[in-house]
């Protein structure tokens, strides 16, 4: 395999995550745009995530990627040049090994693929692989031989639940639940609770602050916003509890969808994973007590790593290094001439 631009992705909702398999490193940028009223692009990736809920009403922060697929494609194109004209990131020629969500349509799946292919990047090769697989990986298990592992990524704006035996996707559910998600849930409370306007980028603050541990202790957290009964920018005391109170049906859901694809396993890998736990990857599992939450609700183990966000681009470098490992992700090249 070429040794010069190749590249492992992970195109997450907020964050872009990529693997320089040249450079042997992995680097990030966030994943948006700025542009004003008339379309034109004012800045893309940490630059315009920097303006996200402080820019004048001419000037919107856009997201081109929602529930993990493509919404945007020609913002999510921008973005791309960007980091080709950047020099120190992709090279235009490249080889592409791009992490893909579960349960996802062929066409969206598709959209990954034109992205790479039909545009600056003019991508040599895409080949693409579940990314509950990559997760499992970047974990450091071997999936090749594994008779049966369950991996559920919590990202910004999904749950990916994938059961994985002999290197491939056995079942995988995707579902609409994920940080941006209780940011919002907090946001509504606080407002309903004190009348008090808190940002979602506060609300995710306070999320990660908090966490969902079990904590009797009455403490409270200070937090800046908008006292909606004056009309001014103050701060208040918000109890720990007000957010685990936010979060608390939307983690129910998600015990409840972990159990549900657990039950439908065949009976030989529904006995491994009872008895070897489940694995957790993606952003939202760095939030406090979230792994300790899962194993009381599931009395299941639950293993994690020390940056579970990075699971997935951790997969995604080693696929790209180790020929054995490459042959689990498939090319969607055949298809070019009915995409052009």
């Amino acid at each position: 395999m070429a040794k010069h631009h190749v590249y492992g992705i992970d195109l997450g909702s907020y964050e872009i995550k990529v693997y320089d398999l040249e450079k042997d490193n992995i680097w990030t940028e966030k994943n948006v745009v700025a542009v004003d009223s008339s379309g034109a692009l004012l800045a893309v990736g940490d630059h315009a995530f920097a303006m996200y809920e402080k820019t004048p009403p001419d000037i919107e922060v856009v997201f081109p990627m929602h529930e993990g697929v493509i919404s945007d494609f020609q913002h999510i194109q921008d973005l791309l040049q960007y980091l080709l004209d950047a020099g120190s990131t992709f090279a235009a020629g490249g080889e592409y090994t791009i992490a893909v969500p579960a349960d996802v349509t062929e066409l969206e799946k598709r959209a990954f693929f034109d992205l790479l292919v039909h545009s600056s990047a003019k991508a040599r090769s895409v080949k693409v692989i579940e990314r509950g697989v990559a997760d499992a990986i970047g974990l450091g298990l071997d999936v090749q031989r594994s008779d049966g592992v369950f991996v559920a990524n919590f990202g910004g704006e999904t749950l990916e639940l994938s059961v994985i035996a002999a290197g491939g996707l056995v079942f995988n559910q995707r579902l609409p639940i994920g940080g941006r998600v209780m940011d919002r849930l907090i946001v509504e409370r606080v407002r309903h609770h004190y009348n008090f306007l808190i940002g979602l980028t506060t609300a995710e603050k306070l999320r990660m602050k908090v966490g969902i541990k079990d904590d009797r202790s009455g403490r409270t957290v200070k937090i800046a916003g908008r006292d909606l009964l004056y009309g001014v920018p103050t701060v208040k005391q918000i109890p720990a509890s007000l957010v685990r109170a936010s979060l608390k049906d939307l983690l129910e859901q998600c015990v409840e969808a972990i159990m549900s694809l657990i039950e439908r396993t065949p009976p030989e890998i529904h006995r491994i994973i009872l008895n070897d736990g489940i694995y957790v990857a993606g952003g939202l599992a760095r939030m406090t007590g979230l792994p300790q939450y899962i194993n009381r609700a599931t009395g299941l183990h639950v293993h994690t790593s020390r940056k579970p966000e990075m699971c997935s681009v951790r997969g995604l470098e080693q696929i790209v290094k180790l020929e054995e490992l490459n042959e689990l992700a498939y090319s969607m090249e055949e298809d070019t001439e009915r995409w052009a």
